[in-house]
This record gives structure tokens, sequence and C-alpha cells, in this order.
């Protein structure tokens, strides 16, 4: 299926260049497969890119209907359970109050360097100090989703992903299909990409005839914060017939750095019993799902045909010469833009 499985490579996109400095402006650059912070940000930072979700069936918000009492109970473990955190880091007690104080009024880069590993850890670092259930787990950095089909606009490039490796999975299985799993790391950003990730267990659960056990389920998390708030939400589907649209519930927001730093290891806490309560289980439904395709399924369906997600979008949102000239708008005021509106780190889980 087209859309669940990632798009055929070709020849050229297997080559990758290194772009050259064109500017001495403070960019990063990144391979031909990357954009730019800067750039990757852009489209996401005008108001009307949720509405552009919502002529697709992605909703910035809770659905009516709620999530299922399952998943409530999930997100108070994951928020209540008690977990280890780093001894030595910017976020002792010592010295939380001044490197926070350094990083107001500094850009995105500087804080995910300083931060964002201590919002949300590394799966791989946790699976190399030990975490032996996480060795499936396989993490990416400011990668382009290249290869996946976007719901709108430019494809997914979360800072921070991570996703299961192809080892986790048995060769019978990964002939069958070829999981797009990730978590990743905002907000109209995150709508994007956990969407992708949403509906890509929609779809493989719907070609077992398994898709309302997915019903208001929460499927995935996404994670956003700045130098100072925390966004944490789940992303689930919601189910009338045929018809599939997608929604995110708030799980917690928060100022991390308010009462001395009380907060400061929420999100890590959240983070690392979503790796260890949350993942397994996740994972062992999608094996299931997985194994019970036949192995001579054929996905060569036209892209979108079956999924809620098919609507003309030139009938919806913005013209290309609009999206055109609002991607140029946004990046030449980008240094203008608080840093609360960025996405900076995103945290997802298919």
């Amino acid at each position: 299926m087209s859309h669940l499985l990632a798009r055929k490579k070709s020849a050229s996109s297997l080559r990758r260049k290194r772009s050259g400095l064109s500017s001495l402006k403070a960019t990063s650059n990144t391979p031909s497969d990357q954009k730019p912070r800067e750039e990757k940000s852009a489209p996401y930072q005008d108001p009307r890119y949720s509405i552009l979700l919502e002529t697709k069936g992605s909703y910035m918000d809770k659905s009516e209907l709620d999530i299922t009492d399952a998943s409530k109970r999930l997100c108070r473990t994951l928020l209540e359970k008690e977990q280890t955190v780093p001894k030595d880091s910017l976020f002792h007690d010592d010295t939380f109050d001044k490197a926070c104080r350094k990083l107001q009024d500094k850009n995105e880069a500087r804080v995910i360097q300083d931060i964002s590993r201590l919002i949300v850890p590394s799966a791989e670092k946790c699976a190399t100090f030990g975490a032996k259930t996480l060795d499936v787990l396989v993490e990416s950095v400011n990668e382009g989703w290249n290869n996946s089909i976007p719901v709108v606009g430019p494809r997914p490039q979360p800072d921070y992903a991570v996703g299961f490796r192809r080892a986790a999975f048995t060769e019978d299985q990964l002939s069958k299909i070829k999981p797009i799993l990730a978590l990743d790391v905002a907000d109209r950003q995150n709508a994007h990409s956990m969407t992708l990730s949403v509906r890509a267990i929609v779809e493989l659960f719907r070609l077992v005839k398994r898709e309302q056990e997915l019903h208001r389920q929460i499927l995935a998390f996404s994670i956003s914060h700045d130098h100072r708030t925390v966004r944490i939400y789940g992303h689930y589907p919601v189910m009338k017939g045929k018809e599939t649209t997608f929604y995110r519930h708030p799980i917690r927001t928060f100022d991390f750095t308010e009462l001395d730093g009380k907060e400061e290891w929420t999100a890590y806490k959240f983070t690392k019993n979503v790796y260890d309560i949350w993942m397994p289980m996740h994972f062992d439904r999608i094996c299931s799902a997985i194994d019970q395709l036949p192995p001579d399924f054929d996905f060569e369906v036209p892209p979108l045909l079956q999924s809620g997600l098919s609507q003309d979008l030139e009938s919806h949102h913005l013209s290309r010469l609009e999206q055109e000239s609002l991607s140029e708008e946004c990046g030449s005021q980008l240094d203008n833009v608080d840093p609360a509106d960025i996405p900076d780190t995103s945290f997802s889980g298919q």
C-alpha cells in the first residue's frame, strides 16, 4: 500500500551530497535529504497550516469521543511511574536556574544542544547503558522522511526520531511489510508527523480487518519544547465506518523552570516510561498484525485510495504560489519568531 509503505528510492536519491556554504548566515548545512532547521520549520509557522491538516482529516484538538479509558490509564501510568535520572547534568539543583537563564533568547539550535536530551532521553544511549529491551530501537537526528508520502505540504523532518530497527523484525515479517515506525519531535509539525505515524498503523490493521481495535486508542506520542515550556500529546484515530480521522489528546503542558525546577524531569521520566512500558506492548501489537498478512499480499494500490485522507488538496488549501510566498515570508522573518512557536523536539511512536 503506497501510503503505508515508503516511497521507492530512485537512483538519484541514493546518492547523498553535501551542500556548500553559500553565505555567512548562521544556518546548518545538511545532506541533500535534509533541510536546514530554519527552512524546514517555515511552513509550520503559519496558523493556517492547522486548517490544511483538517482538510485531510487530521485535527490538532481532542475528539468529542475522547480517548478510551484504557488510554487514559496508560497516560497516568506514564506520567506517574518513577524513573532514574542523570546525576550530573544542567538540571542538577545547583546549576538548573543558571542554565535556564542562559538559554533565554537563544535560538533553536542552542536549546537543542543544551537540554533536548534532558527533555527526551536518547533511546540508543539508554540501550547502551543496559536497557536491553531498547535494543530494538534506532534513532535519527534531523533526518528527512524522504520516502514517506506527506499528508500535506513538505515531508516531515523531526529534530529527533526513534523507530524500530530492521533487525527487530523477522525476515518473514519484513517480507510482508516494511514498517514506517518512528518516535519523533511540536505542534503543527508534530501533528503532521504523528498523522503519518498513526495512519500507517491504522492502514496495517485495516489490511487484516482489525482496525476497530485502534478506535480512540493512543498510537503515538509527541513532545515539543522550547527553553522553558513542554507540551506532551497522545495521538489517536477515530473510526466511523470506512472513514478515519486523527486527533491529539493533551497529556501535560508545563513550565519546567517554575517552582525551582519541580517539573524538570517530568518529560524525561515520561519518555523513559514510554520506552519501557508502552513500546514493548505496541511492538507486539504491530508484529501480531504483520504476522496475519499473507506472504504474497499485494500492496500496489493507488495512493490514498482506502484512506480517509483522499480529498483533493488543491480544492481546500492555499495555492502552490501562496504556499511558496508564505514559505519565503516565514523564512525571511524567522529571526523574529518567538522560540516558543518553533517545534524544537518531537517524539512519536507507532
